[in-house]
């Protein structure tokens, strides 16, 4: 048996089965995630594994002194420690061990070599040891420190009263507790969710090299193919293993889904055929007994269901409206909150068409120049100009705080829809996990998460030409983040924005703005290339690190292009961009040119051919001499236009990059 295994497990809500029959064993090598769709049972299933629920049937066996932890979702909240009390509530079971080994140590001192019980209690004594030394309750305020600021925490927090942190940062806590207890198995439902782009490389890191086990739910694509080799999948009450990464595990998903929807689709028209057979021979008493057989037939039939999470849905909201070549432009622009800067010196100019992804660690100002761009935050030194017809859309998690009141989820959509969009709002909001009686819900009676998706889809109904997004992909879960990301990639307008979400990162940004202590930095490329830059900066370093013997050697300037003083003006730089633009469009044309001359040339060719193909051209030799000379002609020029066209080709990329 592994640490814990759960045997023919079921559970039902109602009328509604969550689980049936299910069979799980984690052992302490188990690097696993449970997948599925929003409400198909996940975070329930992670409560029964833990022991907080119990199934209507089934066994949950765990093995003796086994430590397992469990972190849910949401909704703890600390108050009355300061945040480096709260952590060392972590090793309690170990202060526990330690008061067992004193009442033992007392006992013992009493106690003559000769006593039967002498050994036993010396054992038991040992085994109390070797648990302690193993927890590294010796090490604690070293491991705590290092936990908590893989996590994001500063060293000035550490003596702060935990009521005074948000409830993100309240989950931080605890997730940094259930790290620190050192289980044997780690029950992980969501724990990316509060955490910023760098405390999740942090949990990915010392995630591979727990030497425990663990079961994460996750909706961050790279971050599960970072920690996990296998993947439990819930999908209508049952489970299913998959072996492999979370990416392989969907390759090996998709191809199953294929065949599941060729089978339902070629049940859907056999239904079809025979319920239309039914209305019509149904009030012929000739066929009634054709006309029962079928309706028996229908009625035992296994029905096969496609969930709505699993329908492929392509999302196209309103065109933005038309807008000039420049999007925005930002002259030393820089904002102070009292004697704070947090932005300072930051000169931008983004094309219409642009996707910028602002990166930077938690209070570098990302969120504050997102404010600012938006035009909700005025006060700020610089400038800001928009360019010609731009209209700006902007999304933020607060932006559901206004959201409330009887109106129901589904005619609060409808109420806001265009026309166009009116008859696909049910589509809409299953997209963005409102299914089934959801959208009922009236909007007093959403939850956060909710809220925020709401109105996320209520802001892309809206015509824009510049989204500027802070954080859109968060309690959104992996289906819905893909109809999203490709929303997003067909979108013609311009895109500032703010994620954690790595995958989503990598495939939406052209540009990366890198906000730090040292200054901002733009990158021409995606988060992927910034990070490519970034190590490669890293390795430089390395190099350039001074001997204990020699002199130092001299550290050069970063070759990545900086936004600062010694940069050129954002008017300079736009004068520079409209001569590179122009020397594109140029070229743009030259090569349309050639393309079309190649063009010609390749129909005269095929007509030729055709001649040449025809048995009348070979009643004359000459002819066929003639139209054979032609096509050896037209094969020399063919060939040297498709030169002229690869180097005005080759010419035209080295210009647009």
């Amino acid at each position: 048996m592994g640490l814990i295994q759960i045997t023919k497990v079921s559970l039902s809500f109602g009328d509604r089965d969550i689980l049936q029959d299910l069979s799980l064993s984690l052992s302490a090598g188990s690097r696993s995630s449970l997948a599925g769709a929003n409400g198909s049972g996940k975070s329930t299933l992670m409560k029964i594994i833990a022991g907080i629920i119990s199934g209507d049937s089934g066994d949950r066996a765990v093995q003796k002194g086994s430590r397992i932890a469990y972190l849910p979702q949401s909704g703890i909240v600390y108050h009355g420690r300061t945040l480096r009390e709260e952590a060392e509530t972590a090793y309690t079971g170990i202060i526990t061990l330690l008061q067992d080994m004193e009442a033992i140590g007392r006992t013992l001192e009493g106690a003559s070599q000769d006593d039967r019980n002498t050994g036993r209690l010396l054992e038991a004594y040992h085994l109390l040891q070797d648990q302690v030394d193993q927890s590294g309750y010796y090490q604690r305020e070293q491991t705590i420190g290092i936990v908590l600021s893989g996590l994001g925490f500063l060293p000035t927090d550490m003596e702060r009263a935990t009521e005074e942190f948000s409830g993100g940062w309240q989950m931080r806590i605890a997730l940094a507790k259930v790290l620190l207890e050192h289980p044997d198995l780690l029950l992980l439902d969501e724990p990316t969710n509060y955490l910023d782009i760098e405390a999740r490389a942090w949990l990915e890191s010392w995630l591979r090299s727990f030497t425990g086990g663990y079961l994460l739910v996750s909706h961050d694509r790279y971050f599960l193919d970072q920690t996990i080799t296998e993947v439990y999948e819930l999908f209508q009450g049952k489970l299913t293993r998959y072996g492999g990464t979370y990416t392989e595990y969907e390759h090996v998903r998709d191809q199953a889904l294929e065949t599941l929807m060729k089978h339902y689709e070629a049940q859907q028209e056999e239904i079809a055929k025979a319920e239309a057979l039914i209305r019509r021979f149904r009030y012929k008493a000739s066929k009634a007994a054709m006309v029962q057989e079928r309706i028996k037939k229908l009625e035992k039939m296994e029905r096969i269901e496609i969930p709505e999470s699993l329908k492929h849905i392509h999302i196209t909201f309103p065109p933005p409206p038309h807008a000039g070549r420049l999007a925005l432009s930002l002259e030393g622009l820089g904002k102070r909150y009292g004697s704070r800067q947090v932005l300072a010196g930051l000169d931008l100019v983004l094309e219409s068409g642009e996707r910028l992804v602002v990166v930077g660690r938690n209070g570098a100002g990302k969120t504050t120049l997102l404010r600012i761009l938006s035009g909700s935050d005025q006060e700020f030194q610089g400038s800001l100009w928009y360019g010609a017809g731009v209209q700006p859309g902007y999304f933020s998690q607060d932006a559901a705080e206004t959201l409330g009141g009887s109106e129901t989820v589904l005619e609060f959509m409808e109420a806001a829809a265009p026309t166009p969009l009116f008859p696909k709002v049910r589509d809409l909001l299953g997209a963005f996990l409102f299914r089934g009686e959801d959208v009922y819900k009236s909007l007093s009676v959403l939850s956060g998460g909710e809220k925020s998706r709401l109105a996320l889809l209520r802001m892309f109904l809206k015509p824009m030409n510049l989204l500027i997004l802070d954080e859109p992909t968060n309690h959104l879960d992996l289906y819905s983040k893909d109809i999203l990301l490709d929303t997003l990639q067909d979108y013609t307008g311009t895109i500032v924005f703010v994620s954690h979400d790595r995958s989503f990162m990598e495939a939406l940004s052209t540009k990366t703005l890198e906000l730090s202590p040292q200054g901002p930095r733009l990158f021409y490329g995606n988060y992927g290339y910034y990070l490519d830059r970034l190590a490669g900066e890293a390795g430089q370093s390395q190099d350039l690190n001074p001997s204990l013997e020699g002199p130092p050697l001299e550290r050069p300037v970063p070759v990545s292009p900086m936004l600062s003083a010694a940069t050129p003006s954002a008017a300079e730089y736009r004068e520079k961009e409209k001569q590179r633009q122009i020397q594109i469009r140029r070229l743009e044309r030259h090569e349309a040119e050639i393309l079309k001359a190649l063009a010609a040339l390749e129909s005269t060719k095929a007509q030729l051919e055709g001649e040449l193909a025809s048995p009348e051209v070979y009643r004359h030799g000459d002819n066929a001499r003639r139209v054979k000379a032609q096509l050896d002609e037209l094969s020399t020029h063919i060939n040297d236009k498709t030169q002229e066209w690869e180097a005005a080709a080759e010419e035209l990329e080295r210009a647009r990059t």
